[in-house]
């Protein structure tokens, strides 16, 4: 496969998170409108399928070193293009809800697939720069995203924003059916042996660089999911934005964490992996402070959210590429478990948020800023701690 195949197969693949979370999220205030569901009940539309997708790739990662990357890819795109059908179709909450589920549990192989597609190819140091260049391309598909759903929500309803994901799904699976090759170079034929698998997570758990680089992904993509969950309700109900306008402020984070991405690579070459790192964490640590410094001194505006919130993900478009690859590397011959403990570990981290949101959402901003304030102190303790000393491998 050539370069430009691997980096939009990288792309596809990635950008299945974002069109599932972010494609929805202007219809999320009309779908509990329309279906008379609570907060707690609109929040698990998010929450379980992101624990899903975080269960999901326990089993698919060592399925994948098993029988190989391509099947397992196959099955899973088929799957979630078939739960984005039953999705769009929903007349009750409990049945969105479930075919939510069904739907994470699919994008789990995608994504998964992904991070260990790049071990099977590239070392650790290659590996970063892949990735970021993935990431660049899930930026854009995130770009379009939110806005999209906006559109499609205003012009039609929340179903037909959900079959658009149905869509998606289908043409991935076409166009990788056609061109995708397996990647992994050796098939592990004991990846699916209890004993074996039990030894296997138990030796990328125990690996120090795995626990930095993993600590690292989780407390970011733990902030990004607080904005995601939360921030619907705070700029369409709260600050009496309209879905449109909601979609156009979560083009601007993506374009953000598009040019996070880019920055990234120019970082890496210049100071390398861990020091990149450290240095972003200043991003994280000052937006995540900002928002809640913000919201007790009562500035609640767009841009008061806005802003700190731009720092946030810029740092994040940083700290994803060098987190996943970084988590990955030290495990070539189990690369697909190591991305599902990864994978798993980050969801977990984004259920318990949702839970938490769940409860605290109380029709201001600050279940948003303390959530985000939390994540980047998390984020900066792990760079400049765990990383520092463990992120060269």
């Amino acid at each position: 496969m050539s370069s430009r195949l691997i980096v939009l197969t990288l792309t596809l693949l990635l950008g299945l998170q974002p069109m599932t979370t972010d494609l929805y999220l202007p219809a999320l205030p009309g779908l509990v409108q329309d279906l008379g569901a609570s907060m707690a009940q609109a929040q698990l539309t998010l929450t379980a399928l992101l624990l899903a997708f975080g269960l999901s790739q326990l089993v698919w990662g060592p399925l994948s070193d098993r029988f190989g990357r391509r099947p397992i890819l196959l099955i899973g795109l088929l799957a979630y293009a078939l739960a984005a059908v039953g999705s769009a179709l929903s007349q009750t909450m409990d049945q969105l809800i479930l075919w939510r589920t069904v739907q994470g549990a699919a994008m789990g192989a995608g994504v998964m697939c992904a991070r260990a597609i790049v071990r099977d190819l590239y070392a650790p140091a290659r590996g970063a720069n892949v990735m970021s260049q993935g990431l660049s391309g899930l930026g854009l598909i995130a770009c379009v995203a939110a806005p999209l759903g906006g559109l499609v929500t205003a012009w039609f309803n929340w179903h037909a924003a959900l079959l658009v994901l149905a869509v998606f799904g289908t043409l991935t699976l076409a166009l990788l059916s056609w061109s995708f090759q397996e990647s992994i170079p050796h098939h592990n034929p004991h990846a699916l042996q209890p004993a074996r698998l039990l030894a296997n997570w138990w030796m990328i758990l125990r690996n120090p660089t795995f626990l930095a680089y993993s600590a690292l992904s989780t407390a970011s993509y733990g902030g990004l999911f607080t904005f995601l969950a939360s921030s619907s309700f705070v700029f369409i109900q709260l600050l009496g934005y309209s879905t449109t306008q909601y979609g156009l402020f979560m083009f601007t984070n993506s374009l953000i964490y598009l040019i996070g991405t880019f920055l990234c690579r120019r970082m890496i070459k210049r100071w390398g992996v861990p020091r990149s790192v450290m240095l972003a964490a200043l991003l994280s640590l000052g937006g995540g402070c900002g928002m809640a410094l913000l919201a007790l001194s009562n500035w609640h505006s767009g841009w008061a959210v806005m802003l700190p919130m731009g720092a946030f993900i810029l740092g994040h478009g940083i700290h994803q590429p060098c987190g996943q690859s970084g988590a990955v590397g030290p495990f070539p011959q189990v690369a697909g478990t190591a991305s599902a403990l990864n994978g798993f570990m980050m969801m977990l981290a984004a259920f318990a948020m949702g839970q938490w949101l769940g409860r605290h959402m109380d029709g201001t901003v600050f279940p948003l800023a303390y959530g985000l304030c939390f994540w980047g102190t998390l984020v900066a303790l792990s760079a400049w701690t765990l990383v520092r000393r463990y992120g060269h491998g």
